[in-house]
């Protein structure tokens, strides 16, 4: 389930919906999912988070990288490059869209874009060790 609506995103982060934008909001709220694999916060029955402050910054975290796709002509696949040729005075750095064995490199999809680690950050959802923990029981009467 996605974060963020088409209403969420349009105007506010971009000023006219792409054709693909539910599909581009899905994929960026696995993207979300994934740069919060070990964060660790308070969700529903459905995994969806119940706190406002959470659910504000999953819906603007998801915006934020659609918008960066948009601006990166990526459309969540991964398939596109950051750059194909880039030269500075005498270096030149060239970089393939994909590498023997059908992998990616370099995809403008990956990573999570900067404003929306950002919010995510700022939500206190990163920055969190994998952990387990024993639920607390109710001590006995007596």
């Amino acid at each position: 389930m996605a974060y963020a609506t088409v209403d969420d995103l349009v105007p506010a982060y971009l000023a006219t919906a792409p054709a693909n934008a539910s599909l581009l909001l899905a994929r960026a709220s696995r993207d979300v999912d994934q740069a919060l694999l070990t964060a660790v916060y308070p969700v529903d029955d459905a995994g969806m988070p119940t706190e406002p402050a959470h659910v504000t910054a999953l819906m603007e975290a998801t915006c934020e990288q659609v918008a960066a796709w948009a601006a990166a002509g990526e459309d969540g696949t991964g398939a596109t490059t950051v750059w194909d040729d880039v030269q500075i005075g005498s270096v030149r750095l060239a970089r393939r869209g994909a590498q023997a064995g059908g992998g990616q490199t370099g995809s403008a999809a990956r990573p999570l874009a900067p404003q929306a680690w950002s919010v995510l950050q700022q939500a206190g959802l990163t920055g969190h060790e994998p952990y387990t923990y024993i639920p607390c029981t109710e001590a006995a009467d007596g």
